[in-house]
């Protein structure tokens, strides 16, 4: 195939071996991880767990990636379309309150493949750092059930930084728009349960506070109350080579991290918070290949 899929539209060559391109990966899905995770936020994560499953490689490549295993270093295994559907029936099998498609821009093809004549009996997530096409997204229309994508910056020079993406504000402000226009409004069953709709995640940086109310605002501006989820993050662990942005190898500050919440609170943003003490390694799995 040769690949436009993401907004990097490197026009690569991906057969089902060989990755070339940004996010260097075959046409064939390449995973990392497939089990019941519990640390997503609690409408996902229920009481039994989110059946994610980790794709590797990355369209984005953050410096700051606490998922480097598998987002800068590649790792993972390579499995058929058919592999992939008994995967996801597995973690169903196992009690998952949905199925967790974690980083899958770089493989929407197969995700849309996938879903194309088997509608599972849970929801389908769209675990994405927000660097989408729209284009690519409406391929995915009525087969995705939950969008969960990152709003990381809203200031092109800091996502340039960071993800080396200065477009990404104004690629992750439409795609979230279009995933809230296919979605609506978020609507959850009688345990809390999110069934369908959309929420936004943003992950504080050290540092950072001002761009995480920036992203906050734009997110009150654009959705009327109820409309999506907002799930404001504190699990920033200093991860990998910090060398390039060494004013993010460390941890977060308490009062940055009071400074987010106070400010969603005044907003009225109705979703989640993470205290300081999420900064711990479970919110990181292992990557090592289990149900795979």
């Amino acid at each position: 195939m040769i690949c436009r899929l993401c907004p990097r539209t490197c026009g690569a060559e991906r057969t089902e071996t060989v990755g070339t391109g940004h996010c260097r990966m075959p046409s064939a899905p390449m995973l990392a991880r497939a089990a019941l995770h519990h640390w997503e936020e609690p409408p996902i994560s229920g009481t039994r767990g989110s059946g994610t499953v980790f794709f590797s490689g990355c369209s984005l490549g953050c410096c700051f990636c606490q998922n480097e295993k598998i987002s800068h270093q590649d790792f993972g295994r390579a499995v058929t379309l058919e592999r992939l559907r008994e995967i996801c029936e597995s973690l169903i099998v196992q009690g998952a309150h949905n199925l967790n498609l974690v980083n899958p821009t770089h493989y929407a093809h197969l995700a849309a493949a996938l879903l194309e004549d088997w509608q599972p009996p849970v929801p389908v997530v769209y675990n994405t750092g927000g660097y989408d096409k729209v284009d690519t997204l409406r391929g995915l229309e009525g087969k995705i059930d939950i969008y969960l994508p990152d709003l990381k910056y809203l200031d092109p020079h800091t996502a340039q930084k960071y993800s080396a993406a200065p477009d990404y504000p104004e690629i992750a402000r439409a795609a979230i728009r279009e995933m809230v226009r296919q979605t609506g409004p978020c609507r959850f069953d009688d345990n809390g349960l999110l069934l369908k709709g959309t929420m936004i995640r943003h992950l504080i940086l050290p540092g950072q506070v001002a761009q995480a109310k920036a992203v906050m605002d734009w997110t009150a501006r654009e959705f009327p109350p109820g409309t999506v989820r907002f799930s404001l993050m504190s699990q920033y662990t200093p991860w990998g080579d910090l060398s390039a942005c060494p004013e993010l190898n460390r941890r977060l500050r308490p009062g940055e991290i009071r400074a987010a919440q106070a400010y969603m609170e005044n907003l009225g943003l109705e979703g989640f918070t993470q205290e300081r003490t999420s900064a711990r390694e479970e919110y990181t799995p292992p990557f090592d290949l289990t149900g795979i």
